[in-house]
């Protein structure tokens, strides 16, 4: 029963981070498209300024929970994607210097490449995490002892392949909704334009994966979590068009919920699927740490979570005004 409450809650972490590092690296994506100014460009870093770096905790911590909880579940998927993981790192590390250095010189030169640096390293760390994220729900080429075979992208294959597809779209569209909710004047409009177009193709990928991952392994309550992840995007993309923003980012979140509902649904209860054998799958019995660990972890969770959520959530809550452009 333990060990089923770790997984789900380790589900949940990669949610919080899927959903509230989604849309600052959408931002970041979008920087040089949407600000054509300084001002805008400006504007657009400020509404993630206060919360991008604490966002990135959600990320440690679900390693960290991962490591404590499945050793065997981090050994096997983060030396499998050593290589991967690398790559994930230098967009975060480039794109946290960036935002950090971009404001250190005042030219336009510099803060130009500086722009290009938070672009390209949030681009690299979406594609990065959202295979790695694919390449856990629907396996590695595992061998009978828990090693990967062949190359460090031995498991880039086209379904893999959407996972990287599914975190860009959705942080794109999630991005852009969020810069509508946060800003006002022609960037606004800027913004919402584009998520109302984007919205109906850059969940393409998301529900591809999904998809994917049921008809695999699904079972009936994991269809019913897809069924509810359809009625929530078509809400989204209908209360966007309403001017509805903060409805709309709400229910990207709901679609985001369900679609990680539905695919750790289908991956339960492995923990990592072998694409070799599945009888090299590893399981939450054979990943998870003792009873014991896992009892002490719990009771550590149960008093240290809600003051981090209270803090969390008293940052946005604080920095809830739109920025002025």
């Amino acid at each position: 029963m333990v060990e089923t409450f770790w997984f789900a809650t380790i589900a949940v972490l990669w949610l919080g981070y899927l959903f509230l590092e989604g849309f600052d690296f959408g931002v970041g994506m979008l920087l040089r498209f949407f600000g054509r100014t300084e001002g805008d460009r400006h504007a657009m870093l400020t509404t993630i300024g206060p919360v991008w770096d604490g966002n990135e905790v959600w990320l440690i911590v679900a390693a960290g929970a991962t490591f404590a909880a499945f050793p065997g579940w981090y050994a096997g998927l983060f030396s499998a994607g050593y290589l991967l993981m690398l790559f994930i790192l230098l967009g975060l590390i480039g794109r946290g210097v960036a935002i950090e250095w971009r404001h250190k010189v005042d030219t336009d030169q510099w803060r130009r490449r500086w722009d290009v640096v938070i672009g390209v390293g949030s681009l690299v760390a979406t594609l990065g995490v959202g295979l790695l994220l694919s390449w856990n729900i629907l396996g590695l080429p595992l061998d009978a002892d828990g090693n990967r075979v062949g190359s460090p992208f031995a498991a880039l294959r086209w379904d893999t392949a959407l996972g990287a597809l599914m975190f860009t779209g959705f942080a794109l569209v999630h991005g852009a909704v969020f810069l509508a909710l946060k800003t006002d004047g022609p960037l606004r409009h800027k913004a919402h334009r584009f998520a109302l177009w984007c919205l109906p193709f850059g969940l393409v990928p998301l529900a591809a994966l999904v998809l994917v991952a049921q008809l695999r392994a699904g079972s009936g309550w994991t269809w019913a979590a897809v069924l509810a992840m359809f009625v929530a995007a078509v809400g989204a993309w209908q209360r966007l068009r309403a001017g509805r923003e903060g409805q709309a980012f709400t229910l990207l979140g709901v679609t985001l919920a369900t679609a990680v509902l539905a695919l750790f649904g289908a991956l339960y209860p492995n923990v990592l699927p072998s694409t070799v054998d599945p009888a090299n799958s590893l399981s939450i019995a054979e990943a998870a740490s003792s009873p014991y660990t896992l009892t002490v972890m719990t009771w550590v969770a149960a008093f240290g979570t809600p003051a981090v959520l209270i803090y969390q959530g008293w940052t946005y809550w604080v920095f809830r005004k739109r920025v002025r452009t």
